[in-house]
């Protein structure tokens, strides 16, 4: 088995944590001794072991001593400080590991090279980069949060054939003719439960009423972010029933009550930066916009954006709300049913 052969099962594993982990990353790793896999993990929930943790614990119900000569692989670099859990680092030289390969070094300012350079203090063979693009786009959103200092943006919205996003007419929800179809729309409650915050602008939250929860699939609900300028949305909105965690950034004041808080904004000055500098600030590595289409435009004006996914429905509705224009050719093609997926990556 050749080492590309064990960093994928690593990645394989630590796909397991999608939607649970954050803003911890996601990591698999496996033990290996005279090529077979003898322990096997991957981290589960923030707060919970590391998946280094769970891959030795998983060895050591078969062998309590762990064999000489023992390989550990794993898709990101081992962790060497304290936080939620013990460094991982010391784990490993503790359990007398003399290898480690690592798909990709951690660009966090905690690691960032220090788990290797222990590793390595203490007799370690360390061997890193394998299947490393792959490792690096398994964790996409940790390592954007970290480089850039703001979350993964995703943009999303659903157009009709004629491209365009609603009808522009203030419709009751429940008398809402929808332009993607029901398997479109469950995947997005997916996509919601894989992400840590979800934002509208004022005019969806007002005539839309939104509930931007997970719904049609299992899986936690992102917390939920809409701009309100003067305060004016109602609050029999579904933003302000406190069932969820939700931020309003306005001018008008700052306060918290269960569930909700209203954070204090320069509406003056670029509200997009002022946003995703006090999502940073509050660890939230992943943020996806759907709509109205004068929040998408200012991401994209602004270029603050990393991946864009766009359904386009099987219907026409002749005039209405322009969807968002996004230049260039996308990357992926996929139909849903009567849907297709269209999916780009912003270079």
């Amino acid at each position: 088995m050749t080492n590309e052969y064990f960093m994928q099962r690593c990645l394989d594993l630590a796909h397991n944590g999608l939607g649970r982990v954050a803003p911890n990353p996601l990591v698999g790793a496996v033990l290996v001794h005279d090529g077979m896999i003898i322990g096997e993990g991957f981290h589960t929930e923030y707060g919970h072991p590391h998946a280094e943790v769970n891959a030795i614990r998983d060895a050591e119900k078969k062998h309590p001593n762990i064999p000489e000569n023992s390989t550990l692989y794993v898709n990101l670099e081992p962790c060497n400080h304290h936080g939620k859990t013990p460094p991982c680092a010391d784990l490993i030289i503790n359990k007398g590991i003399k290898k480690v390969v690592i798909g990709c070094k951690d660009s966090s300012d905690k690691v960032s090279g220090k788990g290797i350079e222990k590793l390595l203090q203490n007799g370690c063979e360390v061997v890193v980069g394998i299947l490393e693009k792959e490792c690096r786009e398994l964790n996409k959103t940790f390592y954007t949060f970290h480089e850039k200092h703001r979350p993964f943006i995703v943009l999303k919205c659903a157009q009709s054939l004629d491209g365009y996003i609603g009808s522009g007419h203030i419709i009751h929800p429940e008398k809402r003719e929808w332009i993607s179809n029901e398997y479109s729309r469950m995947l997005t409650h997916k996509w919601r439960s894989e992400i840590q915050a979800i934002m509208v602008g004022t005019n969806t939250a007002f005539h839309d009423n939104p509930a931007l929860s997970v719904r049609d699939w299992s899986g936690a609900n992102p917390i939920r972010i809409t701009l309100d300028k003067d305060l004016r949305l109602p609050q029999h909105l579904l933003l302000f029933d406190q069932t969820i965690a939700t931020l309003i950034f306005t001018e008008k004041k700052s306060a918290v009550v269960e569930n909700l808080e209203f954070i204090k904004i320069d509406f003056g000055k670029s509200v997009l930066k002022q946003v995703l500098n006090e999502l940073f600030k509050r660890n939230i590595e992943s943020l996806m916009i759907e709509g109205g289409a004068r929040v998408l435009n200012s991401f994209i004006q602004e270029n603050e954006w990393d991946e864009a996914r766009i359904f386009i429905g099987n219907k026409m509705l002749g005039n209405g709300v322009k969807a968002p224009e996004i230049h260039g050719n996308f990357d992926s093609s996929t139909s849903i049913e009567s849907d297709i997926l269209l999916i780009k990556r912003n270079p």
